[in-house]
Formats: structure tokens, C-alpha cells, sequence
């Protein structure tokens, strides 16, 4: 099958979560900037989770330009990471609603690291669909980052209940190396052009 329809849904979903991320906010009934300080948490995850859905959907699409056709397995473990992400929004929400409490925070990790597996999932079907000398399974290689966040994710739900700043700071920290621009799949497109001339 082709990916098309693969990649036209999964776009679509994104920006419908972000859309309802944003109709989240309620405007302060106020006009002065002082009003809008309550919001404060609800800002934060909100500009927080944005980050993450622009590094899920910049590395899904990056990704889909390595895929030459779709199976069955394929579509489901994409639809599996988008249900982890469908839950962005309620968790952004009650995270920020509530001041970056514990048990918001360890959620929102959770949520965070069922996308990363779920991510992982599709990523190995994809290379078992296409074989291991596939452009994704060169590009991967190692898989550091990949291999890593899960784990980050871990230590900072287990850290909610300590100090939640702490899990903030991993969740920032695990975006952040996420948003540093990863090039592996350009490269490898790079080295198969030159080799075709």
C-alpha cells in the first residue's frame, strides 16, 4: 500500500491536537498583564507540549521519507503512537491546571513515554517491513537519543513524588536534545545520490 494516506491522516491528527491544546485556554477576565499570571503553568505545558508534537511530527515526517510502501503493521503501530499522542492535550491541560503537581507530572511522563515506545514500535516495523540494509535501519544506527529518553523518562516519573521540578527539568532536557537538528536520514539520502552518479 502507499504511505500517502499514512502520512495525509497523521498530519491531520497533529494539528487537530494542537488545535484543541490551544482551545484550552480561557481568557482572564481582566485586561491587565497581572491577569494573565494564573495562566503562568498553563503556558508553560502548553509551550512544552507544542515542542514535543513539532519533534514527533518533524522526526514522522523525516521518517516517512524513508518508507517506500505501508502493510498492516505498519498503520497500526502508527495509529498506536497516535493515540499516545491524542492524550497530549489532557495531559498538557491537567499538568498546567494544576501547577506542575506530582501526579500530573508523573502522567504526563507516562504519556511521554508510551509515544517514545510507541515511536520505537513503529520505527522496527518499518525496518522489518523494508530489511535491515533499509535507509532507516542505516540511519538509526546506534539509536542513542532513542534508547536514552525512554530511560530519562522513567527516572523523572519516578522522581515526581521527590521533587516534580526535577521531572520538568528531564521532560525540557529530553525536548532539547530531541530539538537539536538530527540529520542522520538526510545523510544517508545524501551518500545514495552521490552513489547513483
Amino acid at each position: 500500500m502507499r504511505k500517502n494516506r499514512l502520512e495525509a491522516f497523521s498530519d491531520g491528527v497533529l494539528a487537530i491536537i494542537i488545535t484543541i491544546m490551544v482551545l484550552e485556554f480561557k481568557v482572564p477576565h481582566g485586561v491587565e498583564l497581572v491577569d494573565l499570571k494564573p495562566l503562568i503553568p498553563k503556558i508553560l505545558s502548553y509551550i512544552l507540549s507544542f515542542i514535543y508534537l513539532g519533534i514527533y511530527w518533524n522526526n514522522h515526517h523525516h521518517m516517512m521519507h524513508t518508507v517506500k510502501y505501508v502493510t498492516g503493521a505498519i498503520l497500526w503501530a502508527n495509529l498506536h503512537l497516535l493515540f499516545w499522542l491524542s492524550l497530549v492535550p489532557f495531559t498538557t491541560d491537567w499538568m498546567g491546571e494544576n501547577s506542575f503537581k506530582a501526579m500530573p507530572m508523573a502522567l504526563y511522563g507516562f504519556m511521554l513515554l508510551m509515544a517514545a515506545v510507541a515511536y520505537f514500535i513503529l520505527q522496527n516495523q518499518i525496518i522489518k517491513t523494508h530489511g535491515s540494509n533499509s535507509v532507516l535501519a542505516r540511519a538509526i544506527g546506534k539509536d542513542i537519543k532513542g534508547k536514552a529518553s525512554p530511560i530519562l523518562y522513567v527516572i523523572a516519573i519516578a522522581s515526581c513524588w521527590i521533587i516534580p521540578w526535577i521531572a520538568g527539568g528531564i521532560y525540557v532536557f529530553v525536548a532539547f536534545i530531541w530539538l537539536i537538528p538530527d540529520r542522520r536520514i538526510e545523510v544517508i539520502f545524501d551518500e545514495e545520490e552521490v552513489e547513483n552518479q
